[in-house]
């Protein structure tokens, strides 16, 4: 049920499940928002407010996205109204803030980013001090502090932004997940930097552990990121890998903190697959907390099936890194991620880390003496089929009856064979529907029924 003020009137929600996301320049990214955000995020912290040494400490970083400047600039001036002093560490991957924030003692940590998205979009996630990301509870008081109506942001001119922040002590961090790199001297490595906030950091963290990797788009210009490369788009670096003669790739996403991988055949393999050989090697160093791994509902059912032959717990929680380090939080465990990418190594870090990803990718290839190929094909995966229909409003779906009647139609044919799962995007104006199942011609067609509903009555 939406959250409603002292007067009853339903508070705007801004925080989707990666944080406020939208075009830069519109609401909720608009200039009076975007400062309005700042001041509130200030106003939501537990330390008292005000100058000298009781001064709030947040640290912004951002990705390649041209927006990104003018957004830092409003949310600084926002913040620092409330008597908060900012640092910026400039374009790094967000993870770098998440660690950042922890280890230097920040009261909170910004990222503007809208990760896999076009340039056009920008967003903005915050972490507490803990280097986690805000919870959904902190999320809505946020919220509910910018809908108050009883302040307004102190007026002044633009604030000068402190650029002091290193990235150091990220870069040792991470080196420090990997100190048997020597073990593959020799091995070609192919880097995707997604023209976003890795090609700051990742050419010289992989050269610094010994390899000679090729990387490609790694020349942002605040508009090409994301743009057919990273993540999203494995492609060209399934090309690179294949035509170079590497023995593995690894795409991040615009803000780094997902890892999508290619195997020297080209083949592109994600996050379960990811997920099942990483909780195998931290099983075997009795290192996999609770023998448990989290994992969302749009996780194939073969990696439930692969973890429960090795022993290993497979927990479920919503889609968003975000729900899987809350779950993570909640059971004490040190795995757990997102077939986008999105993996979580608690050990290290709780939020989404590509470069973190990728080290302990190397690192189980290394300690095993097996290719990414041969790793992967420990997971057999069940058929699945993803459609996307775009949506004029997010409705209930169980108050239009055809709707409702397609999917619980579907639902009973799939009944023990497999699984549907369908919900809004987070971030989009998009319902998707999932199906897994033992045909996947037989299963598209039946996504592709529910799709024609909706698109019929919410499209």
């Amino acid at each position: 049920m939406p959250k409603t003020d002292h007067t009853g009137s339903t508070i705007p929600r801004l925080f989707g499940t990666d944080g406020v996301r939208g075009a830069a320049g519109a609401y909720p990214l608009d200039p009076p928002t975007v400062r309005r955000l700042g001041a509130a995020l200030v106003r939501a912290l537990p330390r008292p407010r005000g100058g000298g040494e009781n001064a709030p400490r947040l640290l912004i970083g951002r990705d390649t996205r041209e927006s990104g400047t003018w957004i830092e600039a409003e949310l600084a001036r926002g913040a620092a109204g409330e008597g908060a002093t900012v640092t910026s560490a400039g374009i790094v991957p967000t993870p770098a803030i998440a660690y950042l924030t922890r280890s230097m003692a920040y009261d909170a940590g910004i990222v503007i980013s809208a990760s896999h998205n076009p340039f056009e979009d920008n967003g903005i996630k915050v972490f507490s001090g803990r280097g986690e990301k805000f919870t959904e509870i902190v999320e809505r008081e946020v919220e509910a502090i910018v809908a108050d109506e009883s302040w307004s942001v102190a007026g002044g001119a633009a604030v000068s932004v402190s650029q002091g922040q290193s990235v150091s002590a990220y870069l040792d961090h991470l080196r420090a997940v990997f100190p048997e790199a020597a073990a593959l001297d020799g091995f070609k490595l192919a880097v995707d930097c997604a023209n976003g906030a890795t090609a700051t950091v990742a050419p010289g963290l992989f050269a610094s552990l010994g390899f000679d990797a090729l990387v490609i788009a790694n020349h942002p210009d605040g508009y090409n990121i994301n743009r057919d490369c990273g993540s999203t788009h494995p492609e060209l670096l399934a090309r690179t890998v294949v035509e170079r003669g590497c023995d593995v790739g690894v795409a991040f996403d615009g803000d780094g903190d997902r890892a999508i991988f290619v195997d020297h055949r080209g083949a592109v393999i994600n996050g379960d697959a990811v997920l099942l050989m990483c909780a195998r090697q931290l099983q075997r160093e009795d290192r996999l907390r609770g023998n448990t791994v989290v994992a969302t509902v749009m996780s194939n059912i073969g990696l439930e099936i692969a973890c429960r032959e090795s022993a290993i717990t497979l927990v479920r929680c919503p889609v968003g890194d975000k729900y899987v380090m809350e779950e993570m939080l909640k059971s004490g465990v040190s795995l757990g991620g997102e077939q986008s990418g999105h993996i979580i190594f608690s050990e290290y870090l709780y939020t989404g880390d590509g470069l973190c990803t990728a080290l302990n990718v190397l690192r189980t290839i290394a300690r095993t003496g097996r290719t990414l190929a041969d790793l992967a094909s420990d997971l057999t995966n069940f058929p699945q089929v993803l459609l996307n229909v775009r949506v004029r409003e997010k409705v209930d779906l169980q108050s239009v009856p055809a709707v409702a009647a397609a999917i619980a139609d579907v639902e009973a044919r799939v009944d023990g064979q497999g699984r549907l799962l369908v919900r809004y995007s987070g971030t989009e104006p998009l319902l998707r529907v999932m199906l897994e199942g033992r045909n996947e011609h037989e299963i598209r067609a039946w996504a592709q029924e529910i799709i024609d509903v909706v698109k019929e009555h919410l499209a």
